[in-house]
């Protein structure tokens, strides 16, 4: 993603949590930018000149609050792997974020997603009310609001959510909706997705919500309020696996929905199948974002769909982009 509005950048400390593709996106723009990076994560890492690993558990408020002592932005690049988890881990986690902005006087650039519009009648866009009544989207509701006032109430410097769809780039498998179908595609296997296979859907690539979350993060103009990250065009679960098909020389996939009911009697003997039913409405409808205002204020532009398409394809084939070191 490319801004038409770049500005001299000035140099300072940034703390990423999470170091899962998102946060080592973000350590990248970082590092690419020149900036004092370090990356917080439960397991730590190995430390570089460019990158301090640190090992916190990101629901622990006071080493979390140590470790972002002198940050200038503190990014949420955290996010629990199971739906059935998040009631739980979610709370700590975004309180112990809120605390470690608060006492570092960081700004907190926050990863954020659709769950809290609920089902939409349009196309989202960050003013859409968030109008979840799913708990999954209610949680991540609350999550904002506690952020927007702990600003509001002087506790924190800046707030800001940068909301983003599925994703599509060098993503594991079990964290993208079109990865986790490529080594069928290349076998030529039928593929098998959730919802209906042609109702149109945003795809976000991580590099531009990382690129996304930087911008904002530094940038006044953008706290206090939520944002979209650029996009591109949508394309429905068929367009865009025959695209990962074409990307790999292989046929034009047989794409077909799974009935809901076969999915609700899954998710009788599995929580997390439903908890995805209970979002249905993200794959049985047309699910899109509209950023056009991102742009328009920030100059923040989609990489190219080819470009996604390529990194998604060599990311599950083992060409992932490094982690930022």
């Amino acid at each position: 993603m490319i801004s038409a509005l770049v500005e001299e950048v000035v140099v300072g400390r940034h703390v990423v949590v999470g170091k899962g593709p998102v946060g080592s996106a973000i350590a990248r723009v970082l590092v690419r930018e020149g900036h004092d990076v370090v990356v917080v994560s439960r397991n730590g890492g190995t430390s570089s000149e460019q990158v301090r690993h640190v090992a916190v558990d990101a629901a622990d408020g006071a080493a979390l609050a140590a470790a972002a002592q002198g940050a200038d932005v503190v990014y949420n690049a955290v996010n629990p792997k199971d739906y059935t988890r998040w009631a739980a881990e979610w709370p700590p986690i975004a309180a112990a974020l809120l605390r470690a902005a608060q006492e570092s006087g960081a700004v907190l650039a926050i990863t954020g997603n659709l769950y809290g519009y609920g089902r939409p009648k349009g196309p989202m866009t960050a003013s859409t009310p968030l109008a979840a009544a799913e708990a999954k989207g209610a949680l991540r509701a609350r999550m904002w609001h506690d952020a927007l006032a702990a600003q509001d109430a002087g506790r924190v410097r800046g707030v800001v959510e940068v909301r983003a769809s599925d994703f599509v780039g060098a993503v594991p498998a079990a964290q993208s909706h079109l990865a986790r179908q490529v080594e069928t595609l290349r076998t030529g296997g039928r593929a098998w997705v959730v919802g209906d296979p042609d109702a149109l859907h945003s795809w976000t690539y991580v590099p531009d919500l990382a690129e996304a979350l930087v911008r904002l993060g530094a940038d006044d103009r953008a706290w206090g309020r939520a944002w979209m990250v650029p996009s591109g065009e949508p394309r429905s679960q068929r367009q865009a696996l025959t695209d990962l098909a074409a990307a790999m020389g292989a046929p034009a996939p047989k794409v077909t929905g799974i009935p809901w009911p076969v999915l609700r009697g899954i998710g009788l003997a599995s929580g997390q199948m439903r908890e995805v039913v209970a979002i249905r409405h993200q794959w049985d409808q047309d699910f899109v974002l509209d950023a056009s205002e991102t742009t328009e204020v920030f100059g923040l532009t989609a990489t190219p769909w080819g470009e996604a398409v390529a990194a998604t394809v060599a990311g599950v084939s083992g060409a992932t982009a490094p982690a930022a070191r």
